[in-house]
C-alpha cells in the first residue's frame, strides 16, 4: 500500500506539471497533458475542429470516464460538445466543455469551433479554427498531513486561466476519412511560485486520424482506424492507438483499440439504437506497468442529432 501511494503521488505530481505546459520529461511515460478518451472517433470535435458541421445536424454529445479505477485521486473527466452545420452547407460551428479532476486539482477547457468545408472529389475537406480557455485551480485543503506546516501544502495554487488557439482539416466521405490538428498551439510554464507564464508555440501536439469503412455485406461492415499523437516538444511517448470496429445491421458496433504508449487493450461496446440515438461503453484493460495499480478506465457515451438529414439506407459512419 505504501508503495501504491508513493507512486502515485509522484504520478499526480508530474501530471500537475505537464498540464501546467511543463517541458520536463515524464518519467512515468504516462501523460495526462492532453485527457485520454478512447471514444475519440465518436466525439472528433474534441481533438480537432475541423470535426464541426460534418455530422451535417445539430450534433449533442456527453461523455463520462472513469481512469485508472481503484486507485484515490484516479483522473475523472466529463465531457459535453454540439456542432451544426449552417444552412449554406458550407460554416459549421460547434462548442465543447472538458472538465477534468485528478487528486486535489480541477481543470475546465471551454472552446469554440469554426470550420469552412468545400467539395473535394467524391468527400468534402473541412479547415477548422478554434479558440478558448483552459482554466485550473488545485485545493490542497483536504490533504492530512504528518507536518500540517510543510511549506509546500500550505499554500494552495493560484486559480489560473490559460488562453489557447488550435486549428485542424479533416476531409470524409462515404468510405474514408483522415484528419490533422493541433488542439492547442499555445504552451505555459508554471514557477515554483505557483505563477503561470506564457512559455512557447514549439511545445504542442499533433493529432493524426486516419480511417476507412470495408462493407463485406449490407448487414455486416468493418471499420479499422487509427489515431496518432506526436508531441512536437518530445516531452512525452508518441501515442499511437490502433482501432477497428465490427458493424452489424447498422445496429451494433463491437471492437477494440491498442494504445500502444501505455499498452492498454481497450474493448468497446455501442449501439445505434436509431439514426438519431447512439450510447457506447469502453472499458480498458491495462496490460503494461499500470496493471499492479490500477483495475482499468471505464468509459460511457451519448449522442443525440437534431433533424436528421441522412437516410437509413444512408447512415453515417464517421
Amino acid at each position: 500500500m505504501l508503495r501504491r501511494n508513493i507512486f502515485f503521488t509522484i504520478l499526480l505530481l508530474s501530471t500537475g506539471l505537464r498540464l501546467a505546459g511543463q517541458t520536463g520529461t515524464d518519467q512515468t511515460k504516462i501523460s495526462l497533458a492532453y485527457p485520454v478518451y478512447s471514444q475519440y472517433l465518436h466525439n472528433g470535435l474534441i481533438i480537432n475542429p475541423a470535426y464541426a458541421g460534418s455530422r451535417e445536424v445539430l450534433s449533442f454529445f456527453l461523455s463520462g470516464r472513469l481512469q485508472w479505477m481503484g486507485i484515490n485521486g484516479a483522473p475523472v473527466s466529463q465531457t459535453i460538445s454540439m456542432h451544426t452545420l449552417l444552412k449554406n452547407d458550407k460554416v459549421g460551428l460547434g462548442l465543447s466543455a472538458q472538465f477534468f479532476h485528478y487528486g486535489f486539482s480541477k481543470s475546465t477547457s471551454i472552446y469554440t469551433d469554426y470550420a469552412y468545408h468545400l467539395m473535394l472529389g467524391r468527400g468534402k475537406l473541412s479547415m477548422g479554427l478554434r479558440a478558448g480557455f483552459d482554466m485550473s485551480n488545485t485545493d490542497y485543503s483536504g490533504i492530512l498531513l504528518i507536518n500540517p506546516n510543510d511549506p509546500v501544502f500550505t499554500t494552495n495554487d493560484k486559480p489560473y486561466i490559460l488562453p489557447n488557439v488550435g486549428a485542424g482539416f479533416y476531409y470524409y466521405g462515404k468510405k474514408f476519412f483522415a484528419g490533422a490538428s493541433v488542439p492547442s498551439f499555445l504552451s505555459y510554464v508554471k514557477s515554483s511560485s505557483g505563477s503561470v507564464s506564457f512559455n512557447t508555440f514549439k511545445d504542442f501536439d499533433i493529432l493524426l486520424t486516419a480511417g476507412g469503412l470495408i462493407s463485406f455485406s449490407s448487414s455486416f461492415k468493418f471499420k479499422p482506424s487509427v489515431f496518432v499523437d506526436y508531441a512536437m516538444g518530445n516531452t512525452r511517448k508518441m501515442r499511437i492507438d490502433l482501432n477497428g470496429n465490427f458493424i452489424i445491421y447498422d445496429f451494433v458496433w463491437i471492437g477494440g483499440s491498442w494504445r500502444t504508449s501505455e499498452q492498454v487493450a481497450v474493448g468497446i461496446l455501442q449501439f445505434q439504437v436509431n439514426p438519431q440515438i447512439m450510447f457506447g461503453y469502453s472499458y480498458d484493460y491495462p496490460a503494461g506497468k499500470m496493471n499492479t495499480y490500477s483495475k482499468g478506465s471505464h468509459e460511457i457515451i451519448f449522442r443525440y442529432e437534431f433533424g436528421y438529414r441522412i437516410s437509413a439506407a444512408n447512415p453515417r459512419y464517421f
